[in-house]
């Protein structure tokens, strides 16, 4: 049976507001990363996606839940003894260059990592260094200049090998690749799959590019408003959506085959507040397969097939009807 790298329980993140209430970033979802494994949290945004992925690194401390990594809960681990744990758990950033020291050298933003670990000499650093630049396809003598003297994709590049350079088991990937052109974009997913094969690394792939989800992940989350509407493989999400807001979403990916594109799905009107979020479903104002039931509490999530989990309790007829 497959190894469970990261399993995380119920998790909620609220951010109180001057007015006494609460955004509802996170509201108690549960899911687990096997070793090895690509997992896609996707979402409009304000879904609570990057939310989770702060959590993840202790960047952001949650309301309530359980974070289990490696067969640790991180949540009862003192903030000094997390960061020995560090090195396992890296992040490349959405913005690549924002996300660099415009006053270091690349060599230095690389290295640094190794530096805060505190075990790691000078000439492993420099080995690990050389080793990691020629992993992620630049030259070595990129080192020496400086953020501004790289393209955005080369910065992302450098990114990635700052992320991977401590050996990491789980890397958050936040909108890896939403700052580059198409080109570049293909060129960095191409890059993210041959490294994840090589040296079997987890990910937890946070984006709304739907398109760099299926190229490069195994199973897909849906979020919406702070909740996964839907879980499951990637293939049989694409192919066949359950959920209604995973159906719209997937309805607006452009596909380069038109015989692949699935009927349009439409939600009607605006996304709810965060603040002050209906009752029942939360979706249940927007969707075209609302019935009164759905007012009554919101749907846990169902084992509809193999794998595949859907919060609606419409999915499983409404399915049957197609």
């Amino acid at each position: 049976m497959p190894e469970s790298i990261l399993e995380v329980r119920n998790l909620v993140k609220f951010f109180p507001t001057s007015g006494g209430n609460s955004v509802k970033a996170i509201n108690g979802i549960s899911f687990n990363i096997q070793r090895g494994e690509a997992l896609a949290l996707v979402g409009e945004s304000g879904s609570g996606k990057t939310t989770v992925g702060r959590c993840l690194l202790r960047l952001l401390d949650p309301t309530e839940g359980t974070i289990v990594f490696q067969g640790k809960d991180i949540q009862s681990i003192k903030p000094k003894m997390f960061r020995s744990m560090r090195d396992k758990i890296q992040m490349v950033f959405q913005e690549p260059y924002d996300s660099l020291n415009p006053r270091m050298p690349i060599g230095q933003i690389v290295e640094e990592p190794l530096l805060l670990v505190g075990n790691v000499g000078a000439a492993e650093r420099n080995d690990r260094l050389l080793k990691i630049l020629s992993m992620v396809q630049l030259d070595h003598s990129v080192s020496k200049l400086f953020p501004h003297q790289l393209s955005a994709g080369e910065q992302q590049r450098v990114g990635i090998a700052r992320a991977l350079i401590t050996e990491p088991e789980l890397v958050v990937l936040d909108e890896p690749t939403s700052a580059l052109d198409v080109s570049v974009r293909a060129e960095i997913l191409n890059l993210l799959g041959e490294l994840q094969r090589r040296l079997n690394l987890s990910y937890l792939l946070i984006s709304h590019d739907l398109t760099a989800v299926r190229r490069v992940c195994n199973r897909i989350a849906v979020m919406y408003l702070g909740k996964i509407v839907e879980i499951g493989d990637t293939e049989p999400i694409f192919k066949e959506p359950l959920h209604p807001y995973s159906k719209a979403l997937l309805s607006s990916v452009l596909y380069p085959d038109p015989k692949e594109t699935p009927s349009r799905f439409y939600l009607s009107g605006e996304i709810p507040s965060p603040i002050d979020l209906p009752q029942g479903c939360h979706l249940r104002q927007r969707c075209p397969w609302a019935i009164s039931d759905c007012e009554e509490s919101y749907p846990e999530l169902r084992e509809l097939a193999l794998n595949r989990y859907v919060s609606c309790i419409r999915a499983e007829s409404d399915r049957q009807l197609q």
